[in-house]
């Protein structure tokens, strides 16, 4: 009885606080974004490389799915644009504390524009259909949005960073090897945490 007591005042905190965030001030939900931004920004920072692929191993994905479980479509889509306009302005919160103009013309330019792709489709399935937040529901968003919505961008970004700098047209074979088939089982891996955080925190509830 008493487990079920805290798993119930939990459920009740849970709701509580999306009904708070969707109500809450205009400003209060801008401080929200750029917070949800800069913690992006620090996940961003823990990251590892591959001898063979200039696109780095990152947990900024994490960022993206709270992003838009916690603040929705509008609001998770816009901490991601701010998140990297920020860092292509300046504030040093991309992988390797990179910022300005050499993140922006860097070979993860076209990957950064998928994730606020990602936090728009995945808030707004979140915020809309409640069925959803399911387990299985959860689970196949995210792995879509991360291995479609994400890599897409990114790889066609990564095609034409490859041509700039070695001046010759680089095969599909070639970029998939160095942007793609690396980080497919690590991606899902990072999808099935990032559903089980995010089927913990959604609510099963209209809000």
């Amino acid at each position: 009885m008493y487990n079920v007591g805290i798993l119930e005042s939990y459920r009740q905190k849970r709701f509580s606080f999306f009904q708070w965030q969707r109500q809450s001030s205009l400003t209060a939900k801008i401080v929200m974004a750029f917070s949800m931004a800069a913690v992006t920004g620090l996940l961003a920072q823990v990251k590892f490389y591959l001898p063979f692929t200039p696109v780095p191993i990152v947990a900024t994905q994490l960022g993206v799915i709270l992003a838009a479980v916690l603040l929705g479509r509008n609001w998770g889509g816009l901490s991601m644009i701010i998140y990297a306009l920020g860092g292509f302005a300046g504030i040093p919160w991309f992988a390797d504390l990179n910022g300005g103009l050499a993140a922006l013309t860097g070979p993860t330019t076209g990957y950064i524009i998928g994730f606020i792709l990602a936090a728009f489709f995945m808030g707004h399935l979140y915020d809309t259909q409640v069925e959803k937040r399911r387990t299985l529901s959860v689970t196949g968003i995210i792995i879509f949005a991360q291995l479609v919505l994400v890599y897409v961008p990114g790889l066609i970004y990564l095609a034409f960073w490859l041509k700039l700098v070695s001046g010759q047209t680089i095969s599909l074979a070639s970029v998939l090897l160095m942007g793609y088939v690396p980080f497919i089982f690590i991606d899902i891996l990072k999808s099935l945490v990032g559903a089980t955080v995010a089927k913990a925190l959604l609510p099963m509830e209209e809000y």
